[in-house]
C-alpha cells in the first residue's frame, strides 16, 4: 500500500511529503524546528535549548514510540507527526509540528493525510484519530480540515499551555471517513 508519498500543490513545485520513522541522525534537522519559539508557541512543550535534551527526547521517547514519524520534504526532515494511542484502545491522538519555513505550503495538510492513511493499519484497534488545536491556531485548524478531519467542538478551559488555561478545538478522523485526495 503506497500511502507515504503525496504530491505537493503547485506552490511547492515537484517536492513530495513523505513520512518515515525517525533515526538518531535526524537530531540536527529536528533541532532546527524544535528550538524555534514561534514553532512551539502552541505546543505544551517549550523550545529546546540543548542538543543533549533533544537527543534524550529523540532516543527515549520518539524512537520507542509506536507511531512517531519524521515529516520529510524532498528527503529533508522538516517536522514531525505522531499518533499516540490513548487508554481507550479505539482512540489515538494526532500531533503535528512543522518548521516555520514550510508553513502555508500544504505540508501541514499532507502530513495528517499520510498519517491517517497508514495509522489505522499500523495501530491495532485504533478506529478514531483525534487532534486538539488551540482556538487561536487558525492555520492548524485549516490544515486539519483540508486533510479531511471533522471539527467537533470547542472544549472550554481544556488544558494549560505554558501557564495559561486554553480552549481547544477537537477534530477527528475515523477509520470509515474517506481519505482526501
Amino acid at each position: 500500500m503506497d500511502h507515504d508519498v503525496l504530491p505537493m500543490p503547485e506552490s511547492t513545485s515537484m517536492d513530495t511529503v513523505t513520512l518515515r520513522p525517525f533515526v538518531l541522525a535526524d537530531l540536527d534537522a529536528m533541532m532546527a524546528w524544535a528550538s524555534d519559539p514561534v514553532v512551539t508557541a502552541f505546543m505544551t512543550w517549550g523550545p529546546y535549548t540543548s542538543r543533549d535534551a533533544l537527543l534524550a527526547f529523540l532516543r527515549d521517547t520518539v524512537l520507542p514510540h509506536p507511531w512517531f514519524r519524521a515529516v520529510c520534504l524532498g528527503g529533508a526532515v522538516v517536522g514531525a507527526v505522531s499518533v499516540t494511542p490513548t487508554d481507550d484502545r479505539c482512540r489515538a491522538e494526532l500531533c503535528v509540528v512543522l518548521a516555520r519555513a514550510h508553513w502555508g505550503k500544504g505540508v501541514a495538510t499532507a502530513a495528517p493525510k499520510r498519517a491517517v492513511a497508514a495509522v489505522f493499519g499500523d495501530l491495532d484497534g485504533v478506529e478514531r484519530v483525534e487532534a486538539l488545536v488551540d482556538v487561536d491556531n487558525a492555520a492548524s485548524q485549516r490544515a486539519l480540515e483540508k486533510a479531511g478531519f471533522t471539527r467537533e467542538a470547542v472544549l472550554r478551559s481544556y488544558c494549560v499551555v505554558k501557564g495559561r488555561l486554553r480552549d481547544m478545538v477537537m477534530y477527528s478522523f475515523i477509520s470509515t471517513d474517506p481519505l482526501v485526495k
